[in-house]
């Protein structure tokens, strides 16, 4: 892993860039790491960064946390059952909107 200080990167930028191929840089303000460049290969890849750096998102899983861990929600089984039958049902309504437009 490579380290750079602010002013390296601000002056060689491009090539600290391409350098996150390799693997993440990380910045450094007075001999102190402030902040990590990382490479990505795809959008997905950005979702899911920033997914899991996202306040909001770890309020909403924690919350789901403790409500199953309070006794709340539903088995898995029954989870993938509606799912699919949502999926069913969602199919079969663009089913229907396509015959309609044709």
């Amino acid at each position: 892993m490579k380290s750079a200080s602010v002013a390296e990167v601000r002056t060689h930028f491009s090539s600290y860039l391409k350098d996150t191929a390799t693997g993440p840089v990380v910045v450094t303000r007075n001999g102190r790491p402030i902040a990590m460049l990382v490479g990505v290969t795809d959008e997905e890849e950005v979702e899911r960064l920033m997914m899991a750096h996202s306040p909001r998102l770890q309020e909403i899983l924690e919350a789901g946390h403790r409500q199953i861990q309070n006794g709340g929600g539903i088995p898995a089984k029954e989870f993938w059952a509606n799912r699919e039958k949502r999926k069913a049902a969602k199919a079969k309504a663009n089913g229907k909107r396509r015959a309609k437009s044709s």
